[in-house]
């Protein structure tokens, strides 16, 4: 099914989606207050505050912090050892001074993987696979890129490939009314590779701009549903041999550890090209984004704070860790 497209402006030949500002109104929270509830935040906060002493077992202590938030084994071994290395050396004259250069460290980390979404114009339409398991938000995200993108000008287009649950096509279905977006998509059930294979069709005829695919939540271990997405693929280099141009894979910021099996699972059957993290602003420990900087050093495009649709937010590895971790102790 097919809804109306606006006249718009065509996209340029290469442009990347803007960092969006800090929100000012009225109650509009920033990535500090999104984020200084998480366990990671609320750790580090924790353990700084009782003035601990510049010896070894503040370092044990950190380390507890940092596995306790999901920053993983390779991660925290990483950080700690630095620390360590500069505590022998005397680097630090106080606390506060390491504190500071675990906040460096963390930044560092991140910095390689904020890397924003570039919309090549050589590829008309940009094809975008979404993928994901169960329950991940996945195709919450999908609205809200969809509006962060007709928001920039492009004419956007989604295909409906989730034809296992009737639900996923019907909230594919509100979201692309929401925004005055069309939707292609066939009856329950059907193959998704044939609904995605016609979407681009479509799309190519329609002069769009930037096409969005779901597909089917699934679990890393259901290898036949997986083997699926190898499908996908195959089905769309038949019309064009360069698409999927991202392969975004939309992670639950609150899984922890487990978000590194999956994402190796879907890089094998895939080729996973960007990372969006959602759920941070609810119970997630935070630590997962360094965990998964440090195991795959993918993209991570964007990151979820929120319900509203401006709550999907291009990726800042400064304003990210200054959410956990401020520059000065007791910054609102």
């Amino acid at each position: 099914m097919f809804g109306f497209i606006k006249k718009t402006k065509s996209a340029p030949p290469a442009e990347a989606l803007p960092a969006e500002p800090e929100p000012t109104a009225a109650g509009a929270q920033g990535w500090r207050e999104r984020l200084r509830d998480s366990g990671m935040a609320r750790g580090l906060s924790s353990l700084f505050a009782r003035n601990p002493r510049l010896d070894e077992s503040l370092l044990d202590d950190i380390e507890t912090t940092l596995l306790l938030a999901d920053v993983g084994v390779l991660a925290t071994q990483t950080l700690v050892a630095t620390l360590r290395e500069g505590l022998k050396s005397r680097a630090y004259a106080d606390v506060d001074a390491l504190r500071l250069a675990l906040r460096r460290q963390l930044v560092a980390l991140l910095e390689p993987v904020s890397k924003p979404l570039l919309i090549q114009g050589g590829h008309r339409p940009f094809v975008i696979l979404m993928v994901g398991i169960n329950g991940a938000g996945k195709t919450t995200t999908i609205g809200k890129l969809a509006h962060r993108m007709k928001d920039e000008g492009r004419r956007v287009m989604l295909a409906a490939g989730d034809t296992f649950r009737a639900a996923a096509v019907e909230q594919l279905k509100v979201w692309g009314a929401r925004n005055d977006i069309p939707v292609t998509a066939q009856t329950h059930g059907a193959d998704p590779a044939a609904v995605i294979f016609d979407a681009l069709q479509a799309a190519k005829a329609r002069d769009i701009d930037v096409l969005i695919a779901d597909t089917a939540g699934r679990l890393h271990t259901q290898s036949g549903l997986m083997a699926e997405l190898g499908k996908v693929r195959r089905v769309l280099g038949k019309l064009d041999d360069s698409a999927p141009h991202e392969v975004l894979m939309v992670i639950d910021g609150t899984t922890g550890q487990n978000a590194v099996s999956q994402l190796r699972q879907f890089q094998q059957a895939i080729g996973v090209t960007g990372l969006v993290i959602s759920k941070l602003d609810g119970s997630a420990k935070g630590g997962v984004v360094f965990a998964l900087a440090r195991e795959f050093g993918l993209p991570v495009r964007f990151i979820g704070l929120g319900e509203r649709m401006e709550d999907l937010r291009p990726f800042d590895a400064e304003s990210f860790v200054d959410g956990l971790l401020p520059e000065t102790l007791g910054e609102p």
